[in-house]
């Protein structure tokens, strides 16, 4: 087995101990409505914050409100199917 690089994108280490994700979880626990402003709120905390980023100019936390904005348009495409 190689070395795996972690991904601090899409699966922190942090947030993947056990059988869950944490993302999993946070969902599971709220109304649809509820995710949905959950992650709008996390887009706006990423987009904030790489503002003031100067190591990697923010470029880590932008990938992240990608992510968050991904993971909006899916939880969009399931409640309007």
């Amino acid at each position: 087995m190689g070395y795996e690089k972690p991904d601090n994108i899409n699966s922190p280490a942090h947030y993947t101990q056990g059988k869950y994700e944490v993302i999993d979880i946070i969902q599971a626990s709220m109304s649809h409505e509820g995710f949905q402003g959950y992650l709008l709120g996390n887009m706006t905390k990423y987009l904030l914050r790489c503002q003031h980023k100067h190591q990697d100019g923010g470029s880590e936390d932008l990938k992240k409100l990608i992510w968050y904005a991904e993971k909006y348009i899916a939880n969009i495409r399931v409640e309007t199917a």
